[in-house]
């Protein structure tokens, strides 16, 4: 059962002028340290930061929130899976929202799709509810 879908498209390009005018405040105030760290490793650091920056947006959506609106930026987080398969860690109001519109007695999945082509980033997000 499908309890939430959100897409995102966001302008890497806005990203990096972020990146640049406010230095580390930006992605401080955005991002969890493993997102900075990963971020921060990269050649292409602003299209990684566009990625989940999208990524986030799209969870807020398929939470039927906004952020700001009972979730915070870093209640969401991108993390990666050991093969490499980009995933969502939930905590604080976007963990309580989840759990809020999970059905009783059926466990949510997140899945997470990210894509780029300069000079976007594209997140799609789907959560489904199936029995325990």
């Amino acid at each position: 059962m499908i309890i939430g879908f959100g897409a995102d498209l966001c302008d890497i390009r806005r990203i990096a002028d972020a990146l640049e005018r406010f230095d580390a405040r930006f992605p401080h105030r955005l991002f969890t340290e493993a997102e900075r760290e990963c971020c921060d490793a990269r050649a292409g650091r602003a299209a990684c930061y566009a990625k989940r920056f999208a990524a986030k947006e799209a969870c807020a959506k398929a939470l039927g929130l906004g952020i700001n609106k009972g979730v915070g930026w870093q209640d969401i987080a991108v993390v990666n899976l050991p093969t490499g398969q980009p995933t969502l860690q939930l905590t604080g109001g976007a963990a309580a929202r989840l759990a809020e519109i999970t059905p009783p007695g059926m466990t949510a999945r997140l899945h997470l799709t990210l894509s780029d082509e300069e000079p976007y980033a594209q997140a799609l997000v789907l959560i489904d509810a199936g029995a325990c």
